[in-house]
């Protein structure tokens, strides 16, 4: 990924975003050429010249301080989350050429926590959202129609950005497909602002966007958000509606990999559809480990 590129079109976004009136500027009464504030605008506001603006929004300013970035960021009414990812793009890590993507495995101690988690839905995803490995109920819970095996072939590994929007069946147990799409590119978009030399991630996005309009468009709208924990609505095909709280842990010295689980409220309708899908899944595991006669 192109890191002044990417700033240049950030900032533009975060630009055309804000409008005169909202920062307290007058209008003038004949047409505006561009949406939101002008270049001149947003550095007078934020207290920088328009010289050392232009090269930043071009990608060509070095030494960027913190604070002319959190300056433009108050200006532009970033979140943290856009604003961590201003100064990634900003400030990005020395380019080195990437390398060859190197799969990437779940430890044999988080296989077994994952295992133990028998009444948990949970799996362990890397930083792009390939799933690494996935307990009975995580499988069942997400991904029921696709082989349990899965993960553990790298080239085909399942991917839950991918899923989202290119396997119709995985899309369908989101009832609010729009917003868990726009919450997926959001973080996606973090991770590429942090690890612009990463060629596996530059893959998955290049095909996104071939293959999906709809990320095309989301992409293009550059969303920032971290989720590390909320609530998800599914729509599972065997026990109907799930309202679910989800928690995302990061593993210790693992480069980006976490854990994700999900619980429903004890006594809730959810939580008695969770128990009817895991007894399922325990069903499932005894007569496939039980000896034939």
């Amino acid at each position: 990924m192109d890191a002044p590129s990417e700033l240049g079109e950030f900032l533009k976004s975060r630009r055309a975003a804000v409008r005169p009136e909202d920062v307290g500027l007058a209008t003038a009464p004949e047409r505006r050429r561009v949406a939101g504030l002008r270049r001149e605008e947003l550095a007078l506001l934020a207290g920088v010249s328009i010289t050392h603006y232009t090269r930043l929004e071009q990608g060509r300013a070095t030494g960027v301080s913190d604070s002319v970035l959190d300056a433009v960021a108050r200006t532009l009414r970033l979140t943290e989350d856009e604003t961590d990812h201003l100064k990634d793009l900003a400030r990005p890590t020395v380019r080195r050429r990437p390398a060859a993507p190197r799969a990437e495995h779940a430890t044999p101690s988080a296989r077994q926590l994952l295992a133990a988690m028998t009444d948990v839905p949970a799996l362990i995803l890397d930083r792009r959202g390939d799933v690494l490995a996935w307990n009975r109920l995580g499988h069942a819970l997400l991904a029921g129609h696709l082989p349990w095996e899965g993960p553990e072939a790298p080239a085909v590994r399942p991917n839950l950005v991918r899923m989202l929007f290119l396997d119709e069946r995985y899309r369908e147990r989101y009832p609010d497909w729009k917003e868990e799409a726009h919450l997926a590119v959001a973080s996606l978009r973090l991770v590429a602002g942090r690890h612009p030399d990463d060629r596996a991630l530059a893959e998955l996005i290049g095909r996104l966007s071939i293959q999906s309009d709809e990320f095309t468009a989301l992409w293009a709208r550059h969303p920032v958000r971290t989720c590390t924990s909320g609530r998800k609505s599914l729509h599972h095909p065997t026990v109907g509606p799930l309202e679910l709280s989800f928690e995302n842990l990061s593993l210790p010295g693992s480069a980006g990999r976490r854990l994700i689980a999900y619980t429903a409220e004890p006594g809730s309708p959810s939580d008695a559809a969770l128990r009817l899908l895991a007894s399922t899944t325990t069903s499932w595991v005894i007569s496939s480990t039980t000896p034939a006669s």
